[in-house]
């Protein structure tokens, strides 16, 4: 079969969602990130895992989210930063196709308003119909994603972790399962914070192995710390 890998995919912790600075993770955000780090040192120690690549996205939740992980873990590798792991903007997707300024999404109702509005947003952006101010298109983003997926197969000896956001993790696992825009959002929008998605790796392509999984909130202590912003 010849030589494999694995990259381990992290969406950051939960972030500020609704308050003036969403990037930055809540206190339960930092809190999942540690308890990620702690269970990933046990059952790498348990499988005989080292982990040889680090890279995150620029943004300062990527890097509170790796903060936490290498504290848990206790951990000292450098993280290479990775523009093209970031997310996308999601307010300047908002605005390109509803020009009013929409209140804080501060109650169930605006909450859902918010999401009902991106989805809108994120399709017509990937059919190439807007073009939200200060972005690229969907094609690069995607192009961006998969970059980073290539250095790890090109660099990496055997286990990679990355940390990004939930935009490009669906648009990775997206193009690895030719799926629709719909699904891709569907996708997007349904991943936990510090959820774990697996991919294997030869120097030729990557496989889907595993999507949004927390085992390390598994136990009933952990359980109500399972967030999806």
């Amino acid at each position: 079969m010849g030589h494999m890998g694995t990259i381990y995919l992290v969406r950051h912790g939960q972030a500020s969602f609704g308050e003036d600075d969403y990037d930055r993770l809540s206190p339960l955000g930092h809190r999942q990130a540690q308890r990620l780090g702690e269970y990933l040192r046990q059952r790498f120690e348990r499988d005989g895992v080292q982990i040889d690549t680090v890279l995150m996205g620029s943004l300062t939740r990527h890097r509170q989210t790796w903060e936490g992980i290498a504290l848990g873990a206790r951990w000292s590798h450098s993280p290479a930063v990775w523009q093209g792991l970031n997310e996308y903007d999601s307010q300047a997707l908002i605005e390109a196709i509803s020009p009013e300024p929409l209140p804080k999404p501060d109650s169930p109702e605006l909450y859902r308003q918010h999401f009902r509005l991106l989805k809108q947003a994120l399709r017509a952006w990937m059919d190439g119909r807007i073009q939200p101010i200060g972005m690229g298109s969907y094609a690069a983003f995607v192009q961006d994603v998969a970059s980073a997926l290539e250095h790890v197969r090109q660099t990496s000896a055997n286990h990679a972790l990355i940390v990004s956001s939930g935009g490009p993790i669906s648009s990775a696992v997206g193009q690895l399962l030719e799926a629709s825009p719909e699904a891709i959002i569907e996708l997007n929008l349904h991943i936990r914070n510090t959820a774990l998605t697996e991919l294997t790796f030869t120097p030729k392509r990557h496989r889907l192995l595993s999507f949004n999984n927390v085992p390390h909130l598994d136990s009933d202590e952990h359980q109500s710390w399972i967030t999806y912003a």
